[in-house]
């Protein structure tokens, strides 16, 4: 479980993607001052592994369904990705609760300026954006976000500068990929009121009686 606010940046330094046994090997410093194998990181707001590490790099596997439903199949050597480790409880929630698996993608569709604050407006597959709801929360890339602004297909949200100079989202262009993942929370009730309609339903069709009894025979 995570709660969306960034520790560090930190650096793809290999990748083995298209091997048998996908993997990521990132620098980072943060992170690693209490890391133990088998811990969860948060990167770019995927929840991996840690399955070896040293004192400026650790390593995680990938699985298949991972690289098909985020967009970690993009990303390159080199290339700057948001990190978090895992809440412990007792910490204070910042943000909002993370679990670190992914809806779906989305596309930063513009980027703009307003006085201090980073605008962003990301186009979202109608799967996710069941979940965007007008200041409710959305995590993108892991960032624990506000939405400002639900239209469509899309949704904004509205950086500080401290949020646009210590993530992922300050420097990506319009046009790139965003992991994004609904509020937990919202999705529980969908589900229980989605179980409540279908016991509240008729479990049988149309039958000869029902036709009788309402004077259609």
């Amino acid at each position: 479980m995570f709660t969306g606010i960034v520790e560090e940046l930190g650096v793809i330094q290999g990748l083995e993607l298209d091997s048998s046994n996908p993997a990521l090997a990132i620098n980072a410093q943060i992170i690693l001052s209490d890391v133990k194998i088998g811990d969860s990181i948060s990167v770019n707001g995927v929840c991996l592994t840690v399955i070896s590490f040293d004192s400026s790099l650790f390593k995680v596997e990938v699985m298949p369904e991972t690289l098909r439903n985020t967009g970690l199949y993009e990303l390159k050597r080199g290339d700057r990705v948001n990190l978090e480790r895992a809440l412990a409880l007792g910490d204070r929630l910042g943000g909002h609760l993370v679990s670190g698996h992914i809806d779906g993608v989305g596309t930063i569709r513009k980027k703009n300026r307003e006085s201090n604050a980073l605008v962003i407006e990301i186009n979202a597959p109608p799967e996710i954006m069941k979940y965007a709801v007008p200041k409710g929360s959305m995590a993108v890339d892991g960032i624990s976000l506000t939405i400002v602004q639900v239209k469509g297909d899309s949704f904004t949200v509205s950086l500080i500068p401290h949020t646009a100079e210590n993530t992922t989202l300050g420097f990506k262009a319009a046009g790139s990929q965003v992991n994004l993942e609904g509020d937990m929370i919202g999705k529980y009730v969908e589900n229980f009121m989605s179980a409540r309609r279908k016991e509240d339903s008729p479990s049988r069709g149309l039958t000869m009686n029902d036709l009788a009894d309402n004077g259609f025979l």
